[in-house]
């Protein structure tokens, strides 16, 4: 769980410097799919991440607002601020978290149980599922797009 992400966050901070060559106005454009333009893209993957370690923590839970943040600075300055609990609550992990119940309400007034790492596995494919739309977006403008390679990114590596 935590080798995913940390290739999430290997990804997106790859992702980030992809963006420093690409213009305001393209990173801002609207896109077919997602949430958005790129940059939105980004913001929300930040967004949803840490709301979810926020609930699972029993902590409130609260959107931020996309118009707050419509430059890369601003995108990867509320990343730094929201990746400190995340990078806590994730490097804290162990097994025994894993079956931990969460209660959720449903938009019916139902109840809905979910364990808590299904809801870690549900925030990791979140991101990957994201990226992959950036990589289509990254192809339209004619720039290659980062590698979703978990390969060589220095995650698993044997010790002699």
């Amino acid at each position: 769980m935590k080798t995913f992400f940390q290739y999430n966050w290997i990804v997106r901070e790859e992702w980030y410097k992809w963006c420093e060559d690409v213009p305001q106005e393209e990173l801002l454009k609207g896109r077919t799919g997602g949430v958005g333009g790129i940059l939105h893209t980004l913001f929300h993957i930040i967004d949803v991440e840490w709301s979810w370690i926020r609930v699972l923590q029993g902590k409130p839970d609260f959107q931020e607002s996309f118009d707050e943040y419509q430059s890369l600075e601003r995108v990867k300055e509320l990343d730094a601020l929201f990746q400190k609990d995340v990078r806590e609550f994730v490097h804290a992990w162990d097994n025994h978290m894993e079956m931990n119940e969460l209660q959720e309400t449903r938009q019916d007034g139902s109840i809905e149980i979910l364990t808590w790492g299904e809801v870690m596995r549900h925030t990791i494919a979140h991101e990957i599922h994201h990226i992959g739309q950036l990589s289509v977006w990254s192809r339209e403008l004619g720039k290659k797009p980062v590698s979703a390679n978990l390969i060589r990114k220095g995650l698993a590596t044997l010790k002699p």
